[in-house]
C-alpha cells in the first residue's frame, strides 16, 4: 500500500509542469553615442522557442513600472524586453521634465521609431525568442511609440497600445503587418483628440485594427501610481486595466497561434 502510494505521489509529480522560474537580466545598448538601458523577462520553465514581447514605456521613462509588465508577460510564457527611449538612468521626476523628454520625440516620429526599433532588434537577440512571432505594446507615450512601429511597417504580428496619444504627423501609408489594438480611456482628455484621426488614417489603408473604450476611465487607467481622483484626468481605474490586461492575452493567443 505505501509501495503503491509512493509511486502515485511520483507519478503525479513527473506530470505537473515545472515550477516557475522567472529570469530578468538587464540589458545595455546604444544609439550612437546614447547609452540606453532595457530589461529582459522570461520564465525559463517554458520549453523550446517562444513570441517575443516589446514593452515601451511612459512618459516618464524606464523605470519600475514597465518592468513589471514585462516580468508580467515572462509569467504568462513570453519573452518580455522592455525598452528604454531616453537614456540610461534618465528617469523625470516630475511632470515638466517627463513632457520636455516625451516632446523631443513627439516633434520627430523619426527619431522615435529609430529609437523603438533599437529596443525590438534587442527584443530578437533574447535567447529562446522566437522571431516570426514578435509583439510590441506601450503604455501613453509608449503606446504612440509602438503605433509608430506600426505604422513604419515593422515586421510585428501585432500592436497593442494602452492610453497611448493616437495622432502622428506621420500617418501609415500603407496597409501595417501588425494587427492593432488601441486601449482608450472613455474620459481620457489627453488622447481622445486623436482618436477619430486615426481610426480614419487605419481606414485609409486597411489596416487591421480594433478601438476598446473603458466608460470613466482617464488618461493612465493601468497606471495604479496614478491614483485615485479622476478630475485630475490621470488616474488608476481597476476595472479598465483587468479587463484591458484580459484583452491582451485574448489577441496574444489570435496573433500568435
Amino acid at each position: 500500500m505505501i509501495r503503491a502510494l509512493a509511486v502515485a505521489v511520483l507519478s503525479a509529480l513527473c506530470a505537473a509542469p515545472a515550477a516557475a522560474r522567472l529570469r530578468t537580466k538587464v540589458v545595455d545598448y546604444n544609439d550612437g553615442k546614447t547609452a540606453l538601458q532595457g530589461y529582459a523577462a522570461w520564465d525559463d520553465s517554458f520549453p523550446g522557442p517562444r513570441p517575443g514581447v516589446l514593452v515601451a514605456h511612459e512618459w516618464w521613462g524606464h523605470g519600475p513600472y514597465v518592468r513589471r509588465r514585462a516580468e508580467m508577460l515572462a509569467k504568462l510564457g513570453y519573452v518580455a524586453f522592455a525598452l528604454d527611449m531616453y537614456g540610461k538612468g534618465v528617469y523625470a521626476k516630475d511632470h515638466e521634465t517627463a513632457g520636455r523628454l516625451a516632446g523631443a520625440f513627439f516633434s520627430d516620429r523619426a527619431a522615435m521609431r529609430h529609437r523603438a526599433s533599437l529596443g525590438l532588434d534587442e527584443l530578437k537577440k533574447l535567447p529562446g525568442v522566437d522571431e516570426h512571432r514578435l509583439a510590441a505594446i506601450g503604455y501613453c507615450f509608449g503606446g504612440t511609440s509602438v503605433l509608430e512601429l506600426a505604422r513604419m511597417g515593422a515586421d510585428l504580428r501585432g500592436v497593442a497600445s494602452f492610453h497611448g496619444n493616437l495622432a502622428t504627423p506621420s500617418p501609415a501609408t500603407i496597409k501595417p503587418k501588425a494587427k492593432i489594438l488601441v486601449f482608450q480611456g472613455g474620459d481620457d482628455k489627453m488622447t481622445l483628440p486623436g482618436l477619430a484621426g486615426f481610426e480614419d488614417e487605419m481606414r485609409k489603408v486597411g489596416a487591421d485594427w480594433q478601438v476598446t473604450e473603458f466608460g470613466g476611465a482617464v488618461h493612465s487607467f493601468t497606471v495604479p501610481e496614478a491614483g485615485s481622483d479622476p478630475s485630475t484626468g490621470m488616474a488608476y481605474d481597476r476595472e479598465a486595466d483587468e479587463r484591458s490586461w484580459k484583452a491582451l492575452q485574448d489577441f496574444f493567443a489570435e496573433i500568435f497561434r
